[in-house]
């Protein structure tokens, strides 16, 4: 997978000028200590944790009182503790900044444009912080919301959470029962929605799911805020809600009061795909996510004030926690609401292009769908203001990291990033000191001891193992919620290998210190034996134009594990002998024997979760004739009905 000469490496005055390359400088001031490059930056953050995210708090400025202790119980997982004597509010820290120039920048497909400048986005917050007040929201209560991606939406959360309310979110193209599974477990007191919003063109109206959600709920106040629909019809359709407008109406902007927490206060409530199950409610911290953040998204990312930061998200979608976190830094938030492929594929290129975009953010998927359209951002667009584009979401596959420099544009710092709701960050992300290599992952995050680890709990590098991390971090959750004796915690990371998170995605380290992840443990293919990851078979059949994209499963079958191979085919091609021997080909002769499919099956769509990942194990559950334990996790349930009682599958 790895070549002799690297995708991209950046110039050396790159290099010297990035806030990385200052944050070492800074460092060996402070410590007195010489940094060779990031290795030996990385290895001493390891080495002492509590010292690493001290400085962090001090170089990003966080604002709140750090207490006398960085850290104790750092040989426990869980249990190690950053800060313990530590005041903060994350709002305060995201609100700093006043003035005129732009904070926020929203595109709702070709239906809304507007922003908000730093002084606006104060007043707003300022006057939902007064009406929350006012209805009795104060720390520890919950804040719901179903909204779009939009200014409002960062707006509330900011308000909420200067209170010390715990904030979640999610999607409002999330059904019924998915929000109902979601935020019926933390029983919000006050829920906020939108009274419709917009996808591929078209008005989705939302009055009659609301209608069902908002009794089930019981939040004492119901907040509707006006989009793509008639926000005065539903009000008054629903006794507890009432319009936006009318919320804050009566408050004008005051200078903020933040309420500061503990440094491990709840924060956010993010939640698990639930696939598989009922939401796991996770919980995240003021301090804990807060620093995670600014280490990622100023040091790794070379993010700082002023910088047009951009991702494509959902707020059913850690990225979207990620992304608003970026107001600390001082970067304007560029949010974009609805598909990314309206009115074709060519949209957020266009808002790039238009607005300046420093940083990009997308998912792998995104980046493969723009390949497999034919389109050329590089020939049709001004991209030269981006710096970095990002991708997460699944593997990006090796020849997608080849096209982003011959397709996007050839300049640029490809970061590959990779990490989970779970720890609401990354395990592995860019390094901006770093070549990119192709299918690498450039290298582990600061503060975090990464590892791959064997069946047999060995450090192993150059072999396929368990990504783990072996000492604690801040952004750990800090509970589950409805998990008092922390059974359902420990089980999720700790049960594996005691005393250390094992996050379940199957690694491996390469040659250049960076990683290649493989898949889902979950998910990891058993035939005879041999542990395979499905994305090493999705790299080689995704390539072929005859593909779009692929699910692969192990199905159990006489005594051992098969591998079936489901593809979804480009218009016109049809799955006939000479196909399948082209794809059982292409997968020996790019992977290996092993990873041949012993069935390829021809499918006509692909189930998704909300966040668009692929759900391999929905599918194998309704190959085995087991029942999915929650489908309103699902984008397009109705998939997994091609996949049942399938004949091919039957001998």
């Amino acid at each position: 997978m790895t070549t002799d000469t690297p995708l991209w490496t950046p110039p050396p005055e790159r290099v010297a000028a990035s806030r990385m390359a200052a944050f070492m400088q800074w460092l060996s001031e402070r410590t007195g200590r010489t940094f060779s490059g990031y290795d030996a930056l990385h290895a001493w953050s390891i080495e002492d944790v509590g010292g690493f995210w001290d400085a962090v708090w001090d170089y990003c400025g966080v604002i709140g009182e750090k207490g006398a202790t960085v850290a104790v119980d750092l040989d426990k997982m869980p249990g190690a503790r950053f800060f313990p004597e530590g005041r903060i509010n994350f709002a305060e820290n995201l609100l700093w900044k006043t003035g005129r120039e732009t904070a926020i920048v929203f595109r709702g497909e070709d239906k809304v444009a507007s922003s908000l400048s730093w002084d606006e986005l104060r007043a707003l917050v300022s006057r939902l912080q007064q009406a929350m007040r006012a209805m009795g929201i104060s720390k520890d209560d919950r804040v719901a919301a179903m909204m779009p991606n939009m200014p409002e939406t960062v707006a509330a959360m900011l308000a909420a959470t200067s209170l010390g309310a715990i904030w979640s979110s999610c999607s409002p193209d999330f059904g019924e029962q998915g929000v109902l599974d979601r935020f019926g477990q933390i029983e919000p007191k006050l829920f906020i929605a939108c009274d419709g919003y917009w996808y591929n063109g078209k008005r989705i109206d939302i009055a009659g799911k609301l209608a069902g959600i908002v009794p089930k709920l019981n939040a004492a106040v119901t907040l509707i805020v006006p989009y793509a629909g008639d926000a005065r019809a539903i009000a008054e359709a629903n006794p507890s809600a009432v319009e936006f407008d009318a919320f804050i109406a009566p408050y004008d902007a005051e200078p903020f009061e933040f309420e500061r927490v503990e440094f491990a206060h709840p924060l956010y409530i993010l939640f698990s795909s639930g696939t598989t199950g009922i939401p796991k409610c996770i919980v995240h911290s003021h301090g804990g996510t807060l620093l995670k953040h600014l280490s990622e998204q100023q040091l790794h990312s070379d993010l700082g004030e002023g910088d047009r930061l951009f991702y494509f998200t959902t707020c059913g979608w850690m990225m979207w926690n990620w992304l608003v976190s970026g107001l600390a830094s001082g970067a304007t938030l560029m949010l974009y609401d609805g598909s990314p492929f309206y009115p074709d594929g060519n949209v957020l290129f266009d808002y790039a292009a238009e607005t300046k975009f420093d940083f990009f953010g997308t998912s792998a998927k995104f980046i493969d769908s723009v390949r497999k359209a034919g389109l050329r951002p590089i020939d049709t667009h001004d991209l030269s203001s981006v710096k970095t584009i990002a991708s997460t979401g699944s593997p990006l596959a090796p020849e997608n990291f080849e096209f982003v420099y011959l397709g996007i544009s050839a300049d640029i710092h490809l970061a590959s990033i990779s990490g989970g709701t779970d720890i609401v960050g990354c395990f592995v992300l860019a390094i901006p000191g770093k070549p990119v290599w192709k299918g690498e992952i450039q290298g582990p995050a600061l503060g975090l001891a990464v590892e791959v680890w064997d069946e047999d709990g060995h450090n192993v590098v150059g072999e396929k193992g368990e990504l783990v991390c072996v000492k604690p971090f801040t952004s750990m959750p800090v509970s589950f919620w409805n998990d008092p004796d922390g059974a359902k915690y420990h089980a999720a990371y700790f049960e594996r290998f005691d005393n250390v998170w094992c996050h379940g995605d199957f690694a491996e380290w390469t040659e250049h210190g960076g990683m290649i992840i493989h898949g889902r443990s979950d998910a990891t293919l058993n035939p005879g034996g041999v542990r395979i990851g499905t994305a090493e078979i999705y790299n080689q059949v995704e390539q072929m134009e005859e593909v779009l994209e692929a699910l692969c499963i192990g199905q159990q079958w006489d005594g051992d594990v098969r591998v079936v191979l489901f593809v979804r085919l480009a218009p016109g091609v049809t799955l006939n002998d000479e196909l399948e021997k082209k794809i059982r080909t292409r997968i020996r002769t790019g992977a290996s024997p092993r990873h041949v499919p012993a069935r390829i099956v021809a499918i006509a769509d692909i189930p998704r979760t909300k966040s668009g990942k692929i759900t391999e194990l929905a599918v194998r559950e309704i190959v085995h004739g087991r029942a999915v334990k929650n489908m309103e996790a699902l984008a397009n349930p109705e998939a997994l009905e091609l996949y049942r009682d399938r004949p091919e599958l039957a001998s």
